[in-house]
């Protein structure tokens, strides 16, 4: 399908809604169900017979890991608001308790689904060798090694512990995994109750000998029963069970805090002691044993989930071997740019040519990596400015940081402890960064710092140049490989001079008066994004032509998705590629005929976030207006966290966006989902499409137009070139 076939295609079958219900909540789809959506897309794919077979293990492993976030932190918020007696609706009308109950029959459902896709995906590695095995398929040589095994590696970490009156039931942490077993003494029949915490520290499954090009794994638990006796010596295996906790992750910090970094570290020792939101037991445990623990770890109802299969599905992201690439996505290397090679690696050389976007996995994160290392050893370099929201524990972007202030130069950096689950990540690498000289500034209380940019003011001649670096992700090498974003690097003055005043204004609360290309929440982005998709609507009424693509996670916000319904009516043509969340309803006749809305789901994760709007000449056109973007469209990106909507204005990058990412992802087929208006997602059958296209193999296969030194748009598969 090329691109023009795709817009040419008719919109979803426009679906009749009462008027009280298009003006009213039911225009919105709930933002939690739609969540649960995404991830019933995820799991799809593990059963795609188009997806490499340890591929569709790792697709499990990411939906129950999903699965379990959302209950940390999304049904974690709800339970408490239901709990205070919180009647307030969402968007869609719904109440807390409302949504819980839809939340637990949907999820319960997937939960369910999950483990038939782990049935389906363990019986086909079967065929290929790859085997999970029991304690009852071991052979005595087996049994003999595994002794070994369990003694050197597994019994010195362990600690078995009593259930009885003199020994508290333990404490289980956030995603613990325990097993808990019933015994009889041989000499007295004596019984006693015991659990056996799994440590995380130890891996779940254990490598067993086999022959060569074959595999088996025992799990760990599988391992502990079979050496009972050498735990409990005397005691006799009568019943057992398995039992996993989720646990409330949200952290609360005190506003009036004096010592940030030591309210989160204090905050971080509540979670990891947080309420019980749901507790997965084994199917058929026995009666008492279960009773203990459901009462031990104060849960009822809906909190209970009783699993027929394996708990903790999470950990089958273990089974995914390097050593049989023929059951996995064939290797992928990044691209170099190729203005970077002409420049003999030179970052400050390449950028000072022209503007130059890349996009991540397809081109190399190091660029930006080197873009830090270079500016750290370069003695013209007097300054850099960083934000850090996520990044890798060994980052090569705070040792690149770190060297710099060694080396005298005034480094500032950004360091966002808000950013959920990796606070105690961010404390070290903010302590790393001091010792090194660095000084470190930790923005808001109330806001988060979510913006991606990197600043280096180097000295050439006798001025001094801004280098600038704005990112749709995170300093993160590591998701860098399979996360889709954008890195813009510039030495345009106007932008260097915007992510100044974006520095001053977190480390100083000065607010940025006169930015010149840029707009960042919360102080003005919300009013640009809507100004833009009403510019587009004024367009159509006057009869010109009216588009709007956009592309990113999640579409929440609910005045900006009003905003686009207005522009629907107005005749504007929409079409959003949404990964995740989308509370907007498609294809309503009289509030949204004109837009659709799909979802990319497949090797790599879509993170990048970008809108197009036609400014009355349509898409792709030379005189649209092109943004990139650290937010998504959800109330709080636009009115809780600092963030970046940065406007593109070089020829060649806007033709990037324009012509080659975002037609390539409308046009895209083979991993696409498209939402209806009922709130389902369909695909097409592609068993009737012949070669159907996939923009992950197209932008593998084909390099970028920005960066490619004297290569230039005629390069470029036609169908991402437009003469317009």
């Amino acid at each position: 399908m090329s691109i023009a076939d795709f817009l040419n295609a008719p919109c979803p079958t426009p679906k009749t809604l009462p008027a009280a219900e298009i003006e009213g909540p039911a225009r919105f789809f709930n933002r939690e169900l739609s969540w649960l959506a995404f991830n019933w897309r995820v799991l799809e794919e593990a059963m795609n017979p188009r997806v490499p077979l340890l591929e569709r293990l790792r697709f499990i492993s990411i939906s129950s890991g999903n699965l379990d976030e959302f209950y940390t932190v999304r049904v974690a918020g709800l339970r408490e608001l239901a709990q205070e007696g919180n009647v307030t609706p969402a968007a869609d009308g719904r109440s807390p308790v409302e949504q819980l109950k839809l939340i637990n029959a949907n999820a319960r459902q997937l939960m369910t689904q999950q483990q038939a896709a782990w049935n389906g995906v363990r019986a086909e590695l079967e065929g290929e060798g790859i085997t999970v095995v029991t304690r009852k398929d071991l052979s005595d040589s087996d049994t003999a090694y595994l002794c070994d095994v369990f003694l050197s590696q597994v019994f010195p970490v362990l600690s078995p512990l009593a259930i009885d009156p003199a020994h508290p039931f333990p404490f289980i942490p956030n995603e613990g995994i325990a097993l808990a077993i019933q015994l009889k003494r041989d000499r007295d029949g004596r019984v006693l109750q015991a659990l056996l915490p799994i440590p995380g520290q130890i891996d779940r499954f254990v490598s067993l000998k086999t022959s060569a090009g074959g595999a088996r794994f025992l799990p760990l638990e599988e391992l502990l029963l079979l050496n009972i006796t050498a735990l409990f010596p005397g005691y006799k295996l009568t019943g057992s069970c398995m039992f996993r906790v989720l646990r409330d992750s949200d952290l609360e910090v005190e506003e009036e805090a004096e010592d940030l970094v030591r309210e989160f570290e204090t905050a971080l020792k509540r979670r990891r002691r947080g309420e019980v939101v749901r507790l997965q037991i084994s199917e058929g445990a026995p009666d008492k044993l279960a009773s203990e623990i459901i009462e031990e770890m104060h849960v009822s109802g809906d909190e209970v989930v009783e699993v027929s299969g394996m708990i903790g599905l999470v950990s089958l992201k273990e089974l995914v071997r390097d050593d049989r690439p023929d059951l996995l996505w064939r290797s992928f290397t990044p691209r170099v740019p190729e203005r970077v090679q002409d420049h003999d690696g030179d970052m400050f050389a390449a950028i000072s040519q022209k503007d130059m976007l890349l996009h991540h996995p397809y081109e190399t994160f190091d660029m930006v990596i080197r873009f830090l290392a270079q500016a750290a050893r370069d003695p013209n370099v007097v300054a850099i400015k960083q934000t850090l929201y996520r990044t890798s524990n060994d980052s090569p972007i705070v040792a690149a940081l770190c060297e710099a202030a060694e080396n005298g130069k005034s480094v500032t950096a950004l360091v966002e402890l808000k950013a959920r689950f990796d606070e105690a990540a961010n404390i070290r690498q903010s302590r790393k960064l001091e010792r090194a000289g660095a000084h470190v500034v930790y923005g808001f209380i109330n806001y988060k710092t979510h913006a991606k940019i990197s600043v280096v003011v180097r000295r050439e001649g006798e001025k001094l140049v801004t280098y600038t670096h704005y990112g749709t992700g995170n300093y993160h090498p590591i998701t860098a490989r399979i996360y889709t974003d954008l890195s813009l690097f510039t030495n345009d003055a106007a932008l260097g001079r915007d992510a100044t005043k974006v520095f001053n204004y977190i480390g100083g609360y000065a607010e940025p008066e006169a930015l010149e290309n840029l707009s960042i929440s919360p102080l003005m982005m919300k009013t640009t994004l809507i100004d833009g998709i009403r510019a587009e609507a004024a367009h159509a009424r006057a009869g010109k032509p009216a588009m709007i693509w956009a592309k990113m996670n999640s579409v929440i916000e609910p005045d900006v998705i009003d905003a686009l319904y207005e522009a629907s009516q107005a005749g504007v043509e929409i079409d959003l590629v949404i990964r995740g969340i989308c509370g907007l309803r498609p294809g309503i006749k009289g509030l949204s005929e004109t837009i659709r809305v799909k979802s990319i789901v497949g090797r790599f994760l879509e993170h990048s976030r970008i809108v197009c709007f036609g400014n009355g000449y349509g898409l792709p056109a030379k005189k649209a207006r092109v943004y990139i973007s650290s937010a998504d469209w959800m109330g709080r990106n636009l009115n809780r966290r600092v963030e970046t909507l940065v406007e593109c204005t070089n020829p060649t990058v806007k033709a990037q966006i324009v012509s080659q990412i975002m037609a390539a992802n409308l046009a895209d087929v083979a991993q696409s989902w498209v939402l209806q208006p009922d709130g389902t997602y369909q695909r097409p059958d592609l068993t009737e499409i012949e070669n159907p296209f996939n923009c992950h193999r197209f932008f593998m296969e084909n390099p970028s137009l920005s960066g490619r030194g004297s290569a230039g748009a005629k390069d470029v598969p036609e169908l991402t070139h437009s003469d317009d």
